[in-house]
């Protein structure tokens, strides 16, 4: 054994020293790496995935589709960094970096959501809409055919969720986030000012509405990215209609009407705002759709239920969801649930989803299986103006197929999703198809006033014509759309999220750039600009 001795010694000199050279190499190679980057000019920004706004503490890393429903767990504030995807470089990112502000925790409008908490139990409390990133419950359809719903790709998401959806696409999915303000095209805001509105809504004093909402935007624009253009390069999700966040205390008393006049503050008109409905004829704020009840997860889903929809019999002729306004305060929504009541009776050519019963019938025209159903079952989908121009129901219907009727010039897709309709686009296929007309604009005093008969005037549509509108409707359907932000998507396929970001980055570069950004409203068709006291 004393033999061996000197052997085992040179073994272990050996593999030390080559441990020591490893090492050696190693610093240098990091040294070299740092002293490289930091002499670098200019300095390019880097990919990462920041720190959570709002401490992190609702927004968990990104899920699978294994965990659905499940709650996620408030104490996961160390979030999982976002692979950036195969096409995402330093070069695809020029022009379109984004720097997410990170936001206090008293401006958390989730910071109850804790694991444990019976709020998830609520349906009617803000934690039950951060389930599935704030997609909501997973809903069970079937992949047998018994449903229209499919079996994956579905859930009862809240309307207002778009403000927590957004926030999860952009931290989870947004591959061209830096942690460098200067680098960023634009810079993100993830504040929730419908969640906050809504604790608040209606009834209360204009400082209970406002104080809110105006100490955040002293925070705000107190902080360094806020200095260089004003906030000019700043933009936010307002997941209500505009009127909702531009109500003046001075035109309605101090405890009148509902909403606050959070964009009517100096700082929020610095800003690029992105709510459900604009005003049309004089827009202060960019209008993105409502949240559907469809988020994919695959460009195949998105084609296989673009197939089911094409296929699904219709065996109405139109139909109608939503309730009665008290007092008659909503003439054409009376008409409409009077002509869809009588042709139903008469000749079963409409359908009807009434949700004017209380709680029972908001619970229903809240249930995406029977909303869905019926839209899918009927050629024509009416959507007559709610509490403002702008309803969910008309996303629903373009999920659905539907060939929407509006009775408003401010209530078309065309007038207030400009990004996401614009009227000059030339079909979606890139092939330089013309685009057919897919919706029909009956004129709300026409039919009020009996010149014009809904059922009448909608039997004058051949069949081809209705079936050449449905196929626009359909390739409308990922346009209207938010993906599932827990993953990654599968296949090539733009959706609203990509189309607003690409309409944020063109609008922040021509800001930079020093062009007018003003937004032109539409030429005045005779309806009427008003400020709605609520939401459809």
């Amino acid at each position: 054994m004393e033999a061996h001795y000197p052997k085992y010694l040179l073994y272990c000199l050996l593999i030390a020293g080559s441990w020591l050279f490893s090492c050696l190499l190693h610093f240098q190679y990091v040294h070299l790496s740092l002293s490289s980057s930091f002499a670098a000019a200019p300095r390019r920004a880097a990919l990462v995935v920041l720190p959570a706004a709002l401490d992190a503490s609702f927004l968990p890393a990104p899920a699978v589709e294994a965990a659905d429903d499940k709650r996620w767990s408030a104490s996961s504030s160390v979030v999982a960094a976002a692979s950036p995807s195969p096409s995402s470089s330093p070069s695809s990112c020029e022009g379109r970096y984004v720097y997410m502000l990170e936001i206090p925790s008293r401006f958390d409008m989730l910071r109850d959501c804790v694991p444990g908490s019976p709020l998830f139990d609520d349906i009617w409390s803000w934690c039950a809409i951060t389930v599935n990133a704030g997609l909501g419950p997973k809903i069970n359809g079937s992949a047998g055919g018994d449903t229209i719903i499919p079996s994956t790709g579905w859930y009862s998401t809240d309307q207002y969720a778009l403000e927590v959806i957004f926030h999860n696409w952009m931290r989870h999915r947004y591959d061209c986030l830096t942690s460098d303000p200067s680098a960023a095209t634009a810079v993100y805001v993830p504040y929730y000012p419908a969640l906050e509105l809504h604790q608040h809504l209606c009834g209360y004093n204009a400082a209970a509405r406002d104080g809110p909402s105006q100490a955040f935007l002293r925070w705000l624009s107190s902080q360094p990215t806020w200095a260089a253009l004003a906030g000019r390069d700043h933009f936010m999700v307002a997941a209500k209609t505009t009127w909702m966040f531009r109500h003046d205390p001075a035109g309605g008393g101090d405890n009148g009407g509902c909403g606050n006049n959070f964009l009517g503050q100096p700082e929020s008109s610095n800003m690029t705002m992105l709510t459900y409905e604009s005003n049309i004829w004089a827009p202060l704020d960019i209008a993105v759709p409502y949240p559907s009840y469809f988020h994919p997860s695959s460009a195949g889903e998105v084609s296989a239920w673009q197939a089911r929809a094409r296929a699904s019999p219709r065996r109405f002729l139109f139909a109608f969801a939503g309730a009665r306004r008290a007092k008659g305060q909503l003439a054409i929504r009376d008409r409409v649930f009077d002509v869809c009541e009588s042709a139903a009776a008469a000749r079963g050519t409409c359908g009807l989803v009434d949700c004017s019963h209380g709680l029972e019938g908001s619970i229903t025209c809240r249930t995406a299986g029977k909303l869905v159903a019926l839209f899918a079952s009927a050629r024509f989908c009416l959507q007559p103006r709610g509490d403002s121009f702008m309803r969910r129901s008309s996303v629903d219907s373009v999920m659905a197929g539907c060939v929407p009727v509006f009775f408003h010039r401010a209530s078309t897709l065309e007038a207030q999703y400009r990004w996401h309709e614009p009227a000059a686009e030339q079909g979606g296929d890139g092939g330089g198809r013309r685009r057919r007309r897919y919706y029909v604009l009956l004129d709300a005093d026409d039919v009020l006033e009996g010149r014009v008969d809904i059922e009448e005037e909608l039997s004058r549509y051949s069949d081809e014509e209705v079936a050449e509108m449905r196929e626009e409707v359909i390739r409308m359907i990922p346009r209207f759309l938010y993906r599932d932000p827990r993953v990654r998507f599968e296949g090539e396929m733009r959706d609203a999220f990509d189309i607003t970001m690409d309409g944020v980055m063109e609008r922040m570069r021509r800001i930079k750039n020093g062009e007018d950004v003003t937004l032109k409203g539409v030429v005045d068709d005779g309806d009427d600009a008003m400020a709605a006291a609520g939401d459809s």
